[in-house]
Formats: structure tokens, sequence, C-alpha cells
């Protein structure tokens, strides 16, 4: 098992020189972190990524600054009918693209043909999306994400190096309602089945990179909320995980790594996602839609094969309890980037 410190102070990520803070390193339960970047020209990476599921829908809203290139990218699938619809957008220098250096800091992208809102207030975040031409329909999507008082969240800082490193900020289970509206169809997201996961990412990266990311929210028979997030790849060797369970609102930290068990020439098959040490985790993740996202730039290159499914399996909570995941909506992702 890994020694990992918890955090209960507020921290800078980044020291004035550009290294890490050493102080930084380590998890926490709620957002501590100053995410400002100082130096690295052209290598910082910095995201606020949302997924917002319901039994019938996903959708999805990034906005991406690698500093060389911004690219704001959103999708929608339906789950019975299949149809999905993707735009993304590559603007030069991140022109257009707003991100702050803390979590809860206001996020927005204004382009030709696209406006994407991302405001908190009191209670949660505000999050407006409208663009002219999403595959040949206007889109208008409206979401209000709750956050629960006193609702625990994974915040990590991954150290690679003084020079290379990552904080990453993963909420889930947020209570979520709105419509996504495509031309005169409209579909609505309850706040009772609804749920939003929030990836926010801010570091110096190495330029070649790989990762496993796998994450759902759901609720239990007995009306509680359970959310997973793990990963695997990116935070080997560094004695930092991004692995952890939230059962109702409430950060259980898992400082052991994860395994994905899976096929790269069949990423349709059934995946196997089971913590390394102990029995904690052991769940199949099957997919029903595969997610193929490739980008190739002079610079940047990124192929993410994002697969939407259900988890079934057992995870052991708190005190021993033996918790029961059926039909679970999430994703699990294979990702290789050079950026």
């Amino acid at each position: 098992m890994l020694q990992e410190k918890e955090l209960t102070q507020p921290v800078d990520l980044c020291l004035p020189n550009g290294r890490l803070n050493p102080l930084a390193v380590g998890w926490s339960r709620q957002p501590l972190q100053n995410c400002r970047l100082y130096g690295h020209p052209l290598r910082k990476k910095r995201w606020n990524y949302w997924c917002i599921t319901s039994p019938t829908h996903l959708f999805s809203v990034t906005l991406s600054n690698v500093d060389y290139a911004g690219l704001p990218f959103v999708y929608f699938l339906d789950f019975e009918t299949g149809e999905f619809i993707e735009k993304t957008i590559i603007t030069p220098l991140g022109k257009g693209i707003v991100l702050g250096d803390r979590v809860p800091d206001d996020a927005s992208y204004v382009g030709k043909g696209c406006q994407i809102s991302m405001r908190s207030g009191i209670g949660g975040v505000r999050m407006l999306v409208e663009i002219a031409d999403f595959g040949g329909k206007k889109l208008q999507a409206e979401f209000q994400i709750a956050e629960p008082e006193n609702h625990e969240s994974l915040n990590v800082v991954v150290p690679w190096s003084e020079k290379l490193f990552q904080f990453t900020a993963k909420n889930n289970t947020l209570p979520t309602e709105g419509k996504v509206v495509l031309d005169e169809s409209q579909i609505v997201f309850d706040l009772q089945n609804s749920f939003a996961t929030l990836d926010f990412g801010r570091g110096v990266w190495p330029y070649k990179g790989f990762w496993n990311w796998a994450s759902f929210s759901t609720r239990l028979s007995d009306g509680r909320t359970l959310g997973v997030n793990f990963g695997a790849g990116w935070t080997d060797n560094t004695g930092s995980t991004e692995n952890a369970l939230c059962m109702d609102g409430r950060l259980i930290k898992l400082s052991e790594d994860v395994i994905f068990t899976y096929s790269t020439q069949d990423f349709k098959a059934p995946w196997k996602i089971q913590t390394a040490e102990t029995k904690r985790v052991d769940l199949t993740f099957t997919p029903f839609f595969e997610r193929i996202a490739k980008t190739d730039m002079a610079i940047i290159r990124s192929e993410v094969h994002q697969m939407i499914g259900y988890f079934d399996g057992v995870i052991i909570g708190e005190g021993g309890e033996e918790v029961q995941v059926h039909q679970a909506v999430g994703w699990a992702e294979d990702h290789h980037a050079r950026w």
C-alpha cells in the first residue's frame, strides 16, 4: 500500500520558479490547491471536463488549453438510438478560452458559432452551451449542477519530477438537472437520476503520455449515491494515485494501484477493473458504445478510445461493507497522447 499524505490547508501547486511545490504533493477532500502555473512556455496543460449522465443519455463539455492550442469539444450520446454527435474546435494558442487557477473558478469559451459558459454560484455550477452547427443541428444546452453541502471530492498532485507534475480534481455524484435541445428535439435530464462528473486538470506534462481512466456515478438500491474514480498508467511509480470511492458524498481514498484488463484488439469486449493488492474493487465493465477521438497535428497527436457502458461487481466500502454494483452507467478509456 502506498503512503499518501492528506492535505488539510490551502497550498500553491507551483513555485514562482516554475518548479513543483513539494508541500503540494498529496491529496485532499476539498480543492485546496492554487494551480497557477509559472514558466514552461508551450508545455502547460489545463482543462475543465464535465460529463453528465442519465439512464438514457450522456452529454459532455470540455474546455482545454495546451498552450499552443485550445481544444473546446462537446459530445452527446443517446443510449437507445445510438445517435452520437461530437464537435471539436481547435483554436491557436487557446484563443477565446478562459480557465481559472482554482477548481471553483469560472470557465468559458467564445468563438464563431460557439459559446460555452461554466459559472460557479451558491450551491453549484451553471452550464450553458450554444453551438450553431452541431452535426448539422443547432445545439442549446443548459444545466444546473448541484454541489451538496459537505460533499467531498478527490484532489491529487501527481509528481513525475520537480519540473513535470499534474494536479487533478475529480468530483462525481453531483445531482444535475437540465436539458439538451437539438433543433426542435428536447432531452430532459432530471435531478433524481442524473449526475455530473468534473475532471479538472492543471500541470506540466511529459511530451508522451498514456493513461486509463474509469468513472461512474450511480444511485444504489438503498438510495445512497456511489461514485468511483480509477486511473492507471500516468500515475505509475509516482507514489500517488487517483483512485477513490465517493459514498453518499464521503470520499474514501484508495492508496493502491488499480489494474485495467482489456483487449486493445476489441475495446468493446468486457473489461476487468480490480485493485492490485486488496479485494476492495472487483468490477466488470461492459461497453455498449465506443467513442474514438483522434487528433493529428504537427505537434499534437492523440488517440482516445472512450468506452461507454455498464459497471457490475463488488466494492468494499468503509468498515468492510460489501457494496453491490449493478448496471452503473459510466466510462472507461484508453488514451495515448503526444502533446
